[in-house]
């Protein structure tokens, strides 16, 4: 049990929090959700994300936080790894810019602890991930949750509570770059 510590979830999308944020909750986790969006393309995309993590957190009962939209400071970010395949170094960059933006808020808002849906995918490498919240968290003083939300088919069941919710689930990773093949996104 954790003793109502509180912990800041950093939300990639509100499909892949159906299922951390109730197990942390039902951990003795008092939860709050953080949506990053400044990799995602195009602004339209971030709204519709945006809103689905604001229905989420109601469903939950939790309160959410939502970073500014301001793709200009994720394109410096990543900076000359435009060309990068999807899953190469360029990914591993954009999670440490998100966890790294979570642990700001996590530390500044007087939370324990610090934890991410990124792992949930079966798209995403969780060694990286967590590795960057690992970085992020440490550097700040804010104890990191290491978790890979999509063991004991974790992925499957946000994509069957998601639906149950009617959540907006996306076909693409969200930045311009992983948006390339998309038909229809520019």
């Amino acid at each position: 049990m954790t003793g109502g510590r509180r912990l800041l979830l950093h939300i990639c999308c509100a499909p892949d929090a159906t299922v951390p944020w109730p197990e942390l909750t039902a951990e003795g986790y008092e939860v709050s959700g953080f949506f990053y969006g400044s990799n995602i393309h195009p602004e339209g995309e971030w709204r519709r994300r945006r809103d689905a993590v604001l229905k989420l957190a109601n469903a939950v009962g939790s309160p959410a936080e939502f970073s500014l939209y301001e793709p200009d400071e994720w394109r410096a970010g990543v900076v000359g790894m435009e060309n990068c395949p999807e899953g190469g170094e360029r990914c591993g960059l954009c999670f440490g810019l998100q966890l790294g933006a979570a642990a700001r808020l996590a530390a500044s808002g007087g939370y324990d602890a610090l934890c991410t849906t990124l792992t949930i995918s079966p798209h995403k490498n969780p060694a990286i991930v967590n590795e960057a919240g690992r970085t992020e968290s440490a550097r700040l003083g804010v104890e990191w949750i290491d978790r890979v939300w999509r063991k004991n088919d974790g992925f499957r069941r946000s994509v069957a509570r998601s639906t149950e919710l009617g959540l907006y689930r996306q076909n693409y990773c969200g930045c311009e770059y992983s948006a390339r093949n998309i038909e229809g996104i520019s």
